[in-house]
């Protein structure tokens, strides 16, 4: 039997209890790596744990306190190990509108999510790879919207900007550590958020309108960003550090 591309390596996935975050984890378990699973949805997240057996762990775990961080890390050392790879999926978005129509809390609650749990994951793990003194992988995931922002987005595509640089500073930061950052920037896709994203109803001419921006001719797809997550953490991207990698169909050319 052929070793996977991930055989014997350890991972933490937020937000891997669904959309691109459970392609993720599906992925990574069917190619050898033990997988802790982060997400405030405790019902998926321990279903999909179950499902996928021994390799796999679930940690409720919002992404934007720092304490419920450094205990998803200290799960994953306590049942696996120290992580090889991280993957900063979870995210969260404001509905397409009107920039001065989103309010504070929504904003700030946005920033937490998908930009300060990316300082609270680098606290919780760094250190740990450091000591152990052999490397590892951040994979972030920013979003297209960081590259080529839609209207109605504005606060949202300031978010993934920010997550798409802070991949960029890191991976100068961490190279002499031999610790890989890159981030993973898809265009909308078909998850959870996607209403949101759009603004308007889920409906197949709605779709159309937003697919007929994509040269290849439709969304992105959970096995879209789980592929390109799992060719990032993998020995064949071993030279690859501080790139934002669109996972888009053509969006942003």
């Amino acid at each position: 039997m052929s070793q996977g591309q991930l055989q014997d390596k350890i991972a933490v996935v937020t937000g891997g209890a669904a959309g691109f975050g459970e392609g993720i984890v599906r992925l990574y378990v069917a190619e050898g790596a033990r997988v802790v699973i982060a997400d405030l949805d405790a019902t998926k997240g321990e279903a999909l744990a179950a499902e996928l057996g021994s390799a796999a762990r679930f940690c409720r775990c919002d992404v934007s306190s720092g304490s419920d961080v450094q205990a998803l890390v200290q799960t994953c050392v306590a049942a696996f190990g120290v992580p090889d790879i991280v993957v900063n999926n979870a995210g969260t978005t404001h509905a397409n509108q009107p920039m001065l129509n989103v309010d504070e809390a929504t904003f700030d609650r946005m920033f937490a999510v998908n930009v300060k749990s990316i300082f609270h994951m680098a606290h919780a793990v760094v250190p740990r790879m450091r000591e152990r003194g052999q490397g590892g992988v951040i994979l972030n995931v920013g979003s297209t919207a960081g590259i080529r922002p839609r209207p109605g987005l504005t606060w949202y595509n300031g978010s993934k900007g920010a997550v798409n640089l802070l991949s960029k500073s890191m991976a100068v930061e961490l190279g002499p550590d031999r610790i890989r950052v890159n981030a993973i920037c898809p265009v909308i896709g078909e998850t959870g958020l996607l209403e949101k994203f759009m603004g308007v109803p889920d409906t197949p001419e709605n779709r159309a309108r937003f697919i007929a921006t994509i040269p290849l001719g439709r969304m992105s797809r959970p096995s879209d960003v789980a592929a390109t997550a799992l060719f990032l953490a993998s020995d064949a991207a071993g030279f690859l550090t501080g790139i934002e990698m669109p996972v888009d169909g053509g969006r942003t050319v």
